[in-house]
């Protein structure tokens, strides 16, 4: 490669959702919805899970970090794409593209195994129900949650640090509506190879490891309720279980469209639209699967909205 091609670039233009200046004014509307229908509810699954008493247990415990990441990975894309609809042209600076790449990263990687996490949890729950206090204890709750956040840093900063130290041949449009790694890459001047196979086999292990341990837990679920005597006994344990497995299907439903339909129908235009319903609309879902369908959530949303009301109407009372 000729040393006069090569450019230091300072920003990049995203390419965006769409072109047609008709499509502009819903689609702002509609995503402006669902990203503050998303910050709203997983920024009230945390909240709510902290404050509850009631919820102070390892599922709950899980499903709080579940609203983080899913708070996070949504807002390091979200807002920028929001800005980006009134704008003729959508640039991104090169330093804030590698910011916004390492938190949607670092992010959509923990949630791959705090997902797993929780399917673990559903199991000692249901198949081991007399030790689930003294196995699912506060410590491995802790490491079963460090370790993916731990392990997504390391692979995010990996993956930004290869990229950005590498060459760009002066092309500096992105076909996407974000940072994400495979446009950047095919941007490079060289290196692209190491780079691909790198990103290919971790994202293989975290996608297999994930879901191996999702459907390994669910087997053994689904045994322990086969041998149930009582109905109500497998009532109560789907019901326990069918928030995360909901959640789970949606998740990985998606990846799966994303990255194992064939390359024949593979498309720009059908990534973005994957990438929009995993990056923004699923943030949105999983608050609402975890609330409609969990009395122990809707219970203890009743209880905090009857605290503030009390606290409210002695505040009132005190200042008449």
């Amino acid at each position: 490669m000729d040393k006069h091609n090569l450019t230091v670039l300072s920003e990049f233009i995203l390419r965006g959702i769409t072109d047609l200046p008709e499509l502009q004014t819903p689609l702002f509307g509609f995503f402006l919805t669902v990203y503050m229908v998303s910050v709203v509810g997983n920024l009230g699954l945390i909240v709510l899970t902290k404050i509850d008493s009631r919820l102070h247990t390892p599922m709950y415990f899980f499903l709080r970090h579940l609203a983080f990441t899913d708070l996070g990975y949504s807002t390091a894309v979200g807002p920028k794409m929001l800005v980006d609809f009134g704008k003729d042209q959508r640039t991104i600076s090169y330093n804030w593209c590698a910011t916004q790449l390492t938190f949607f990263s670092m992010f959509i990687i923990s949630e791959i195994f705090i997902l797993s996490a929780m399917a673990y949890d559903r199991y000692v729950a249901i198949c081991n129900p007399l030790l689930y206090t003294v196995i699912m204890s506060q410590r491995l709750c802790q490491v079963l949650v460090a370790v993916p956040y731990l392990y997504s840093v390391f692979l995010s900063l990996l993956t930004v640090i290869k990229i950005f130290t590498s060459l760009f041949c002066g092309h500096n449009v992105i076909r996407h509506f974000y940072c994400d790694s495979l446009p950047l890459i095919s941007l490079l001047c060289s290196g692209t190879r190491e780079l691909k196979l790198i990103i290919l086999i971790f994202s293989a292990f975290n996608l297999v490891s994930s879901l191996l341990i999702v459907l390994v837990s669910y087997i053994l679920i689904l045994v322990t309720i086969l041998r149930m005597n009582s109905a109500e006994g497998r009532y109560k344990a789907f019901s326990t279980c069918g928030s995360h497995l909901t959640a789970i299907i949606v998740f990985y439903g998606t990846l799966f469209f994303m990255y194992v339909h064939p390359k024949s129908s593979h498309s720009f235009d059908t990534d973005k639209m994957a990438s929009l319903f995993y990056t923004l609309v699923i943030p949105m879902l999983n608050p609402m699967i975890y609330s409609l369908r969990n009395k122990d959530v809707k219970n203890a949303l009743y209880r905090t909205w009857k605290m503030w009301r009390n606290i409210r109407f002695k505040i009132n009372c005190r200042i008449w």
